[in-house]
């Protein structure tokens, strides 16, 4: 794997945009994931991709409190998002980064590696995000290329850790990135009711 640098960044921007988007008043509203509602989809994915992302190129983690941290509570909560996410790159533009390993709880992986997963969260629960709200999501397409790539090399190692849910068919004539959201388990048609 390489530096996937210019796709988390195009894929931040992204998520940055959807979250911004998001109302007060849809918080409350499902998502494809049916254990979470908006709130808890667009705290997951401030806390991982944003601030664990940081930390992560320092060599740290996130603290155990965090993981109950509402920041959708918070004033001006998206466009926090976006700040962090820029710290996030910010910390990552350092090549020295790419080179190391990344400790993951008692063991360590290859920085390319935790990048990967920050992709596959960004995109994969950005799009979640985004049609929860009702709203479009564009992959552009280098990203899009790597999320294919990602989900297809790793789907069933993530389906052990219950990352992902079991397979779903796909229309024949379908995209690569609708064939890697129902490799991933997420139904490609799902739209908020």
């Amino acid at each position: 794997m390489t530096n996937l640098l210019p796709q988390l960044a195009a894929a931040s921007a992204e998520a940055a945009r959807v979250a911004r988007a998001v109302s007060d008043d849809q918080l409350s509203d499902p998502t494809p994931d049916t254990e979470w509602d908006v709130r808890t989809l667009a705290n997951h994915l401030v806390l991982w991709t944003s601030y664990n992302f940081e930390l992560r190129a320092r060599g740290e983690s996130v603290p155990d409190d965090w993981q109950q941290r509402d920041f959708t509570s918070e004033p001006g909560w998206a466009q926090a998002y976006t700040e962090q996410l820029d710290r996030a790159l910010a910390a990552w533009s350092d090549p020295a980064v790419w080179e190391g390993e990344v400790k993951m709880g008692d063991a360590s992986m290859p920085a390319a590696a935790v990048a990967g997963m920050i992709l596959l969260e960004l995109v994969l629960h950005g799009w979640e995000l985004a049609v929860a709200t009702g709203q479009e999501f564009h992959v552009p397409g280098s990203a899009e290329a790597a999320t294919v790539g990602l989900v297809e090399e790793y789907a069933e190692m993530y389906r052990q850790y219950q990352g992902f849910a079991e397979p779903l068919p796909v229309a024949p004539d379908a995209t690569p990135f609708d064939r890697a959201l129902a490799l991933s388990g997420r139904d490609p048609e799902w739209t908020a009711a």
